[in-house]
């Protein structure tokens, strides 16, 4: 006879006894992740810069031209 509440007699043992245990820490770790990026307020990648700040900067630096940066700008929220 087959006993399927025990899977064949064998049971968890010790491993039974820590998984509750490590699946704890996991939903701490996962929390403690959250929390630190809704406080850093970062959505991406970190140390990654959007698109528009990129542009931004090599406009300021004098790398692209007046037009070069609208003509992207306006790609870049066309592609919203």
């Amino acid at each position: 006879m087959m006993h399927f509440g025990n899977f064949g007699g064998m049971g968890f043992g010790w491993f039974g006894m820590i998984l509750p245990f490590l699946f704890g820490i996991l939903l701490i770790i996962g929390a403690i992740y959250l929390i630190q990026r809704m406080v850093t307020g970062k959505h991406g990648p970190s140390g990654q810069t959007s698109a528009e700040e990129v542009l931004k900067r090599r406009y300021a630096a004098g790398e692209i031209s007046r037009e070069e940066f609208e003509e992207r700008m306006s790609v870049l929220k066309a592609g919203r």
